[in-house]
């Protein structure tokens, strides 16, 4: 990239010191790697239009940007059953090893890292506004989970305000450090199907999960497998598809009867609590337990009072 000509730009090069503008960052917690240097994630500089660089916050080396990535996205206001899906990708693809990237937004986004994190993972969360900030701020939580391990990266340097055009840019930074994009849940004119089309773009695989045909959440994500994008049951389809193994699988919990009957009952469709009751002929105040005992172990999640036993990973 030549540099600008103009004398505006001329006076600001002059001006500027890049030892202490580095550590100006370091204080705040804040790295840059530019587009030239070896960190740089070479799958990100041979896009289109890579950015200039990376601003990065968090614990992780700027290294983890070389690992096999798969991105994750799909719609804001999602469904439950999208919610829970892209979780248990995010869990079994970080398990397996694979860097969950996505945009730390809500609904989708914000599963796909909260799935990658309870795998002892590595997330990555690309922003569409200023590193410093945490974008939406009801995601500051799940920012400081994903900054302990992980990290969140822009290409915008501190002090720069969220704005609509900027998140559709930070899309290609999300398709271009991953070598495969799954949209789980979008509607015709989602922002996911700009991720997706970018990926296609670069050469990347793009996968979708089927979704309901009377569902506008399903619109997009269906309307991509009719294109020829892959098609997810199971995160398995995905590693399969980049070669990779699947992670080693780990021990299920020991579980009593009652527990385990609440198990087989949601293993064959998601049930409230209620029903839950109904359907065993067992009290409230022993089903209830048997639910926390499953959440904890990971094998159920719940969503607007519905329980579903998770997905498994092939």
């Amino acid at each position: 990239m030549d540099e600008p000509r103009s004398r505006r730009y001329e006076r600001f090069r002059r001006a500027f010191d890049a030892a202490a503008y580095g550590g100006s960052l370091a204080q705040r917690g804040l790295r840059f790697i530019g587009r030239s240097q070896s960190e740089f994630p070479p799958l990100l500089r041979a896009i289109h239009d890579p950015p200039p660089g990376l601003f990065l916050r968090g614990t992780a080396g700027a290294d983890v940007l070389l690992w096999d990535a798969v991105a994750i996205v799909g719609a804001r206001s999602c469904s439950s059953y999208g919610a829970q899906v892209a979780r248990s990708l995010g869990r079994e693809l970080a398990a397996a090893g694979l860097l969950v990237v996505s945009g730390m937004a809500r609904g989708i986004d914000g599963e796909a890292h909260r799935g990658a994190l309870e795998a002892g993972g590595i997330t990555v969360a690309v922003l569409g506004c200023g590193i410093d900030r945490d974008y939406p701020a009801s995601h500051a939580t799940l920012a400081g989970e994903i900054v302990r391990g992980g990290l969140i990266v822009s290409e915008y340097p501190p002090g720069v305000e969220p704005a609509p055009w900027r998140f559709p840019a930070r899309n290609r930074i999300i398709a271009g450090l991953a070598r495969a994009v799954v949209v789980v849940e979008a509607r015709e004119r989602s922002g996911a199907l700009i991720t997706a089309d970018l990926a296609l773009e670069e050469g990347r695989e793009v996968f979708a999960v089927p979704g309901e045909i009377t569902s506008s959440l399903s619109a997009g994500s269906n309307g991509l497998l009719r294109l020829g994008a892959h098609v997810v049951t199971a995160a398995q389809d995905v590693m399969d598809a980049l070669g990779v193994g699947p992670p080693t699988a780990p021990s299920e919990p020991e579980l009593d009867s009652r527990t385990r009957r609440v198990l087989d009952v949601l293993a064959d469709a998601p049930a409230t609590a209620d029903e839950l009751v109904g359907a065993l002929g067992l009290p409230a105040a022993d089903v209830a337990p048997a639910l926390t005992t499953l959440e904890l172990a990971g094998l159920i999640m719940e969503a607007e009072g519905l329980y579903r036993a998770v997905m498994p990973a092939g």
